[in-house]
């Protein structure tokens, strides 16, 4: 790229979508694996740093934050998996395969792309380069047991981009688990049970968990099994949360904490599309209706467009539909393997608080 008078401004990737370049160099240097190679080991030396040692699945690059616009690494225990934004990054894959196997000797390499589920003329225009695609070896025979705070959970590399554990909410489980003992936990949007499991961990009497997706629960319960938990202690239900918490609003049944993560583009059985201006108030609502005095309500967002001030204002605008009121304890974002440029600010896109009532 060049500007007035023929200045170089930098070199990057054209690219046909709403953005038009993804600049790597601020220089006129190539993209070369030189290049590469010392963008990734500062990545790489980071989460040697961040990353403890008993915890084997992580975020090991994180696009812009990392230097690398439209891609994203996650390591989970001797397996790599590739995710790009757009298929005009895929000019750098084969450098960041050659960097993988030279410095992180993986098992396997796997490429997906993460395009927004809202844009279908890209998706359209992506076709068969949606198809997972492996670089290195091949997809493992079984999920892989990962380690994140010496929990285990059972990732599956083969599948969707999405494996079955969401690192970046790490931090906030290790600090929510210790004080989940001897209480009863609401789990809700579950997926494949992290929050239950680590609560569990823990030491929760009980822990539910809520999911649409049957298929995510057996791999909850699975994940409750892989950590030695009397399986008594985990209940799965599989059925829309809003349905769940109206029915034990009326039996009268509560729980001591209740997570809330739904999925920024989640879709119920009756075809309804999430809506963060209309939905987090009556599910924030809701929820505090089964939540029993001196509960903790935990509540995240991942959809980066929705600003902090703006999530806080639902959330309180659900207390006051409710009639109580709470405190807020904790206020996070993404863990350090997911960080943030201070030229990107976009990239906070995590929002986690923690409330007591």
């Amino acid at each position: 790229m060049h500007g007035a008078g023929g200045k170089v401004l930098g070199r990057g990737l054209a690219d046909a979508g709403f953005v038009a370049v993804r600049v790597y160099r601020h220089d006129g240097g190539p993209l070369d694996d030189a290049w590469l190679f010392g963008v990734l080991d500062r990545a790489a030396a980071l989460r040697d740093v961040v990353v403890a040692p008993d915890t084997t699945g992580y975020r090991l690059v994180h696009g812009e934050a990392d230097g690398l616009p439209g891609v994203r690494i996650d390591w989970w225990d001797h397996h790599a998996v590739i995710v790009l934004d757009t298929e005009a990054a895929r000019p750098l894959v084969d450098g960041v395969v050659r960097w993988l196997v030279e410095r992180r000797a993986p098992r396997s390499v796997r490429l997906c792309y993460r395009l927004d589920p809202r844009d279908e003329a890209r998706r359209a225009q992506a076709g068969d380069a949606l198809d997972p695609t492996w670089l290195v070896g091949h997809p493992p025979r079984s999920d892989v047991a990962v380690r994140e705070n010496g929990i285990v959970y059972q990732v599956r590399i083969g599948g969707a981009p999405d494996v079955g554990l969401y690192a970046d909410l790490r931090d906030v489980r290790r600090w929510f688990a210790p004080m989940m003992a001897g209480r009863r936990v609401l789990n809700t949007f579950a997926f494949t049970g992290a929050f239950s499991v680590a609560s569990l961990v823990g030491g929760a009497a009980e822990a539910v968990s809520v999911d649409l997706s049957e298929e995510s629960l057996d791999r909850a319960e699975a994940n409750v099994v892989a950590n030695g938990i009397d399986p008594v202690r985990h209940t799965a239900l599989c059925d829309d949360t809003f349905r769940v918490l109206d029915r034990f609003r009326r039996t009268g049944e509560t729980f001591d904490a209740i997570v809330l993560d739904p999925p920024a583009f989640s879709r119920t059985n009756d075809g309804d599309v999430w809506s963060a201006k209309r939905d987090w108030p009556r599910l924030v609502a809701a929820a505090l209706r089964v939540l029993a005095p001196a509960g903790l309500l935990l509540a995240v967002s991942n959809q980066g467009e929705l600003s902090p001030r703006n999530y806080r204002g639902l959330v309180e605008e659900g207390f006051r539909k409710a009639g109580r009121e709470g405190r807020e304890i904790l206020w996070a974002t993404q863990g350090p393997d997911f960080p943030s440029s201070t030229t990107f600010p976009e990239g906070r896109y995590l929002k986690v608080g923690c409330w007591s009532v």
